[in-house]
């Protein structure tokens, strides 16, 4: 036998075992031609986790990047910063033509950061923010503000007094950091409402539904409605509450489809449009465009409407009744945006 048999063995049995992190394939660094070799790009994406707003992202990636020569290379953290690292490092090491990551927390990868600084290579935080100089670009939200507007949807709906209980982001995430920002700085405004409890539930609807039941518990009646901050975690908490036999109104954040369909049924009292597929898609056009040496805004910042049912129709077609159809027309709409400034537009 050959020493080549061994090898070949072993390395199909390393890519075996290693599939479930997508480490062959789609998520391997490796794949293709190195470099900046021809008109194709490779760009790495590495993102906190599988939420519903980074699978909807995922979508909207894919789809720029399909009409855009772009090869993407996607790995998910499992919101662990130690392993966002090591997918960056791979990254970096196969000399991509840009990565970009939605960190799990905003003081991270400063290593990262500097060593693709040093190959060249454009390092873009999206969606959430990382807590360096040396970024390339940034595409982002107004969390701040996103906090707000929920905030100040609760407050209206009770009437400036209530007890209230916040679903929190990863701590240490910059969405949790600004959205409870934003919180705090409308209820500074009613001295009337108080903050019951608040902590994390990862922006995962089956952790909320847990985080709920026992403050159900603790407090009871005392409760007069849930701030969450994405939506996911208000799902949850509405399935908490309705396990309990009871009925709260509910706010929350980014507009997925199954926040969109409760704030029409009027499970949710209202929401914040973050539609992963067009803020992800922008990322990507942003990376890709400085990697060419196109001129393009290196940070514009994502505008979430507020969404209530009153405008709730208007939001639905996009995500919902109608989204493979704004899919595709999805990258001319991208690359309209970021001339325009607006890059939360969808009116193509």
């Amino acid at each position: 036998m050959s020493i080549r048999t061994p090898r070949l063995l072993a390395f199909v049995v390393a890519c075996a075992l290693m599939l479930s992190t997508a480490a062959c394939g789609a998520g391997d660094p490796n794949k293709g031609s190195g470099g900046s070799g021809g008109d194709q790009l490779r760009i790495g994406v590495s993102v906190y986790d599988m939420s519903s707003f980074i699978t909807a992202g995922k979508a909207g990636i894919e789809s720029y990047a399909k009409a855009n020569d772009i090869d993407i290379l996607w790995n998910s953290a499992n919101l662990d910063v130690s392993t966002q690292a090591d997918q960056v490092d791979q990254f970096i090491n196969a000399g991509v033509d840009a990565i970009i990551v939605v960190p799990v927390q905003a003081d991270s990868l400063g290593p990262q950061v500097a060593q693709a600084k040093a190959k060249k290579i454009p390092f873009l935080a999206v969606n959430a923010a990382l807590n360096s100089n040396d970024l390339a670009g940034t595409v982002l939200p107004d969390d701040v503000k996103a906090g707000e507007q929920e905030m100040q949807m609760m407050a209206d709906k009770l009437g400036g007094k209530g007890n209230i209980v916040v679903l929190q982001g990863p701590l240490g995430q910059s969405g949790e950091l600004d959205r409870t920002k934003g919180i705090q700085n409308v209820l500074a405004k009613h001295p009337g409402m108080k903050i019951l409890a608040k902590d994390t539930a990862n922006w995962k609807r089956d952790e909320a539904v847990n985080k709920m039941k026992n403050w159900i518990s603790s407090f009871g009646d005392k409760i007069d409605g849930v701030v969450a901050e994405n939506d996911d975690m208000g799902l949850g908490a509405l399935q908490a509450t309705r396990e309990s036999g009871k009925t709260l109104p509910i706010v929350g954040v980014d507009g997925i489809e199954d926040g969109l369909k409760a704030v029409k049924n009027g499970d949710f009292i209202g929401t914040n449009l973050q539609d992963g597929t067009v803020e992800l898609a922008a990322g990507v056009a942003v990376a890709a465009k400085i990697a060419r040496g196109e001129k393009v805004d290196k940070h514009p910042v994502y505008l979430m409407p507020e969404v209530n049912k009153g405008n709730v129709d208007q939001f639905m077609k996009h995500v919902v009744t109608d989204k493979d159809a704004f899919l595709k027309q999805l990258p001319t709409l991208i690359d309209k945006n970021l001339k325009s400034g607006d890059i939360a537009n969808e009116n193509s």
